[in-house]
C-alpha cells in the first residue's frame, strides 16, 4: 500500500470550523498512539525513520510542513500539508522525512501502535535492505 491524502469531514458556521476524525471510519486503523510536533525550526527535518509495525496519519493543524515518503524500491513522494482537515496515511514499512515547517507548524501524528523503540528503522540503507530483501 502506499500513502494517500485523507480528508476529514468539516461542519461549520459562523462561529467557526469543527473536523472530526473516527478510528477505522475518517482513520483507516484504530488509533492507539496520539503526538503532535511543534516549534520546529524551518531547516529541521523529522523523522527520518520507518516503522516495521506502525501505521500513521499525520495532519498539519496549524501551519504547514512537506513529508517525503519513501518506499525503498525508488518510489519517493512529496505531500504539502496545509489544511487542518487534510491528513496523510502512511503505512508501516514506509520512510518519512518531516520538513520545511512553517514558524506556525502544529503536526499532529495519529498511530496504530504505542511506543515501540525496536519497530523503527533508523538508516535509509538498512530499510532498503529490509524492504528489498537484501
Amino acid at each position: 500500500m502506499k500513502p494517500f491524502l485523507l480528508y476529514f469531514p468539516q461542519r461549520g458556521d459562523e462561529r467557526g470550523w469543527l473536523v472530526v476524525a473516527e478510528s477505522n471510519k475518517d482513520v483507516p486503523f484504530d488509533i492507539k498512539r496520539i503526538f503532535y510536533i511543534y516549534g520546529t525550526e524551518p531547516e529541521a527535518v523529522r523523522g527520518q525513520h520507518a516503522n516495521r509495525n506502525s501505521e500513521f496519519v499525520l495532519v498539519n493543524v496549524a501551519g504547514s510542513c512537506k513529508v517525503l515518503t519513501r518506499d525503498g524500491k525508488g518510489d519517493d513522494t512529496v505531500f504539502e500539508l496545509n489544511k487542518p482537515n487534510m491528513g496523510l496515511y502512511i503505512p508501516k514499512m514506509v520512510w518519512k522525512d518531516m520538513y520545511d515547517f512553517s514558524s506556525d507548524s502544529i503536526l499532529l501524528c495519529i498511530s496504530s501502535e504505542a511506543y515501540d523503540p525496536n519497530e523503527y528503522i533508523r538508516s535509509y540503507e538498512a530499510f532498503a535492505e529490509e524492504v528489498n530483501g537484501d
